[in-house]
């Protein structure tokens, strides 16, 4: 047992590490105002939200970020007009010094509102509600028992957790709810605090390491699908409000935002999906078991080891490179376009024979021809920009526009008056391309473009690469399967 959480815990510090190093790219999140409400939060462009990762709120799936606080947060934030920048935390009382240090905005985990808390944070209107449910394994025959057999042999009755020692994480109000559970039946329970969140306990039960842990129904039933020896029906406390917190002093805008938001949308039939879909799926399970379940696996694909290999070769994070492997094909190593490029990095066979490869040969040596065509386009920026973080947007917009576009985006923002090496105005001129004022002025040397695509193409890899950033590794260690 000890042996499996010390692994878990390494996996985290990993993680952790990996969510703000910057060793091969500068940090993307920019500059902070700290102490904001919404409208400072509106004029610095972005919400930044603090979220737990796990099988329910936020994961990455088959490339992809999801989750029910993820999608949430998606939600509001595109509603309210307001880019969004997730952090995470998966520790409660972390999570909350960050909020009231101003490193967030807004904690969007699905935390029990009760007294304790309200002390330190103001909680929004309830997003759901739960029960904290004991998690045990049934007997080793419970498939061939009734159900009352299997109800007989584990622990229904909260007098029965007298002189029991159940783990719980550290910081959460399970804790709090066992010693006051305690107090309720006079006698002792050894409650166990562990810095590993509910999931990793609830598969230590599983396994038989330990034999009690307590979690919330919403995440004790995702888990019982992939777990199918836990016995989750054993309630230790009352239905429970959920919802997300923000801080005591200055927040007064943000919550009463948040609150309409919220009171609405519980209300509609996208709400009633959504729940369903992350709380209601038999689909959970076979997610979980998935090898591209990243918070298990550390993968996004079958090809990550060769996207790390050739990632090397330009000095780029694995995690950008796969990004954008991801918005390019969905990771479909046959997938052909309208245009005739092909597989993973969408490349035509033309460029791969510019480079000497045939670029239906393989995935590797699809990798390896998109890549070579990256180098080429950081020969051409390199001496142009110097700032690594702004010339990454142009090597990506080139990537799907083709440099000459965005050379001619760079001239049309020098002419007029804007900076030339700044993604933001360069951005608006590769727009205006497609107006026949501008694609034949005298400084635009290859014509009409559309630039919407180009423009969203950059954007989109950039916050896929912030998700992985949060959740995988940068190595290739990754927690034990």
């Amino acid at each position: 047992m000890i042996k499996r959480l010390i692994t878990f815990f390494s996996f985290l510090v990993i993680v952790s590490f990996s969510c703000s190093d910057n060793n091969k790219l500068p940090d993307l999140t920019g500059s902070r105002l700290l102490n904001a409400d919404l409208k400072e939060i509106r004029q610095r462009g972005r919400l930044i939200a603090v979220t737990d990762f796990n099988s329910t709120n936020y994961f990455i799936y088959k490339g992809e970020p999801m989750g029910f606080n993820y999608e949430l947060l998606k939600t509001f934030s595109d509603q309210a007009g307001i880019d969004l920048e997730i952090v995470t935390e998966n520790h409660i009382e972390h999570a909350i010094d960050m909020l009231n240090s101003g490193k967030a905005d807004l904690i969007a985990m699905s935390i029990t509102v009760n007294g304790t808390r309200k002390k330190d944070i103001q909680f929004t209107e309830s997003l759901d509600e739960t029960r904290q449910m004991l998690v045990q394994r049934k007997p080793r025959n419970w498939r061939s028992m009734t159900a009352a057999a299997v109800d007989k042999s584990v622990l229904r009755n909260q007098l029965d957790l007298a002189g029991k020692t159940v783990y719980v994480q550290e910081g959460s109000t399970h804790a709090e709810r066992l010693r006051t559970l305690a107090h309720e039946i006079g006698d002792s329970i050894t409650v166990v605090e562990v810095p590993y969140e509910s999931e990793e306990l609830i598969k230590n039960v599983a396994r038989g390491d330990i034999e009690y842990t307590v979690t919330d129904e919403n995440i004790a039933r995702v888990n019982a699908t992939y777990y199918p020896d836990i016995d989750i029906n054993t309630p230790v406390s009352f239905p429970q409000k959920l919802a997300w917190g923000v801080r005591k002093q200055n927040s007064e805008q943000l919550l009463a935002e948040l609150n309409r938001w919220i009171s609405t949308f519980r209300k509609t039939e996208d709400y009633a999906i959504l729940y369903s879909k992350y709380f209601r799926n038999s689909r959970s399970g076979t997610m979980i078991r998935s090898d591209y379940y990243a918070l298990s696996t550390g993968k996004v694909s079958k090809y990550d080891e060769i996207i790390r290999q050739f990632s090397d070769t330009i000095n780029w994070d694995w995690r950008l490179l796969a990004s954008l492997i991801c918005q390019e094909s969905r990771f479909d190593a046959e997938v052909t376009s309208w245009a005739g490029a092909y597989g993973l990095m969408q490349v035509m066979p033309l460029t791969g024979e510019r480079f000497g490869i045939d670029v239906t040969s393989s995935p590797k040596n699809n990798i390896r021809a998109g890549v070579m065509y990256i180098n080429w386009l950081h020969t051409i920026f390199d001496p142009k920009i110097a700032d690594e973080k702004e010339r990454l947007n142009f090597i990506l917009a080139s990537y799907n526009a083709g440099p000459g576009h965005v050379l001619d985006a760079m001239r049309l923002a020098g002419k007029n008056g804007k900076d030339p090496e700044k993604w933001a105005d360069v951005e608006v001129w590769l727009q205006k391309k497609s107006d026949p004022k501008y694609y034949n002025d005298e400084v635009v040397k290859n014509g009409y473009f559309t630039g919407r695509e180009s423009v969203a193409f950059v954007s989109q890899i950039l916050d896929r690469y912030e998700h992985y950033r949060n959740i995988l590794p940068e190595g290739p260690d990754s927690q034990e399967k």
